[in-house]
């Protein structure tokens, strides 16, 4: 399952900046064990940036003073949606960060926390780790739902951008561990 970019061009055209900021990821686990295992030192994934330049014509203030279009990236906020038909997810939480992208820039690989340190041991984690082993609301053994990063900023002459990218996974208790 590859987690794809949540932009489309809706989103690019309701920022006014000359620029977007555009948020993808490198997914490297589906499934989580929650209780470890074989794969289970491994990271979920990475945050991919990217500054794309929505109208490249020369005549724009982008060719003006094109350092006044590189983005300040300043906090993540990171959410969670059920997809098997539950409702309990953790908390959601923001983080601050500083990252500086160039006009047509990248930055790849980065590290971000997805999870609160406390976050498995609150539902819905809590009821796949004690009693019956299954999720309260499906009864199922496993629980599936997507973290979404959004990722915003500004350009240094001000103008807000955002992007947001989505990590699908799914998380068990003593399932062979993680892949």
């Amino acid at each position: 399952m590859l987690a794809t970019a949540a932009c489309n061009t809706s989103d690019l055209e309701r920022q006014n900046a000359p620029v977007a900021l555009i948020v993808t990821n490198t997914q490297e686990l589906n499934k989580i064990d929650l209780l470890g295992g074989t794969g289970c030192d491994t990271e979920v994934g990475t945050i991919n940036l990217q500054s794309f330049v929505k109208n490249p014509n020369p005549n724009t203030d982008i060719a003006v003073n094109p350092a006044l279009n590189n983005i300040r990236v300043t906090r993540y906020r990171v959410s969670y949606q059920r997809v098997d038909g539950g409702t309990l997810v953790p908390a959601p939480f923001v983080r601050s960060i500083d990252i500086l992208l160039t006009v047509g820039g990248t930055s790849s690989g980065n590290r971000f926390t997805i999870f609160q340190q406390d976050a498995f041991l609150q539902a819905p984690f809590a009821a796949l780790l004690g009693g019956t082993g299954r999720d309260a609301e499906t009864n199922r053994p496993t629980v599936v739902m997507d973290v979404i990063v959004e990722v915003f900023g500004e350009t240094l002459a001000g103008e807000n951008v955002s992007g947001t990218t989505r990590f699908p996974l799914e998380f068990c208790a003593n399932c062979g561990g993680c892949a």
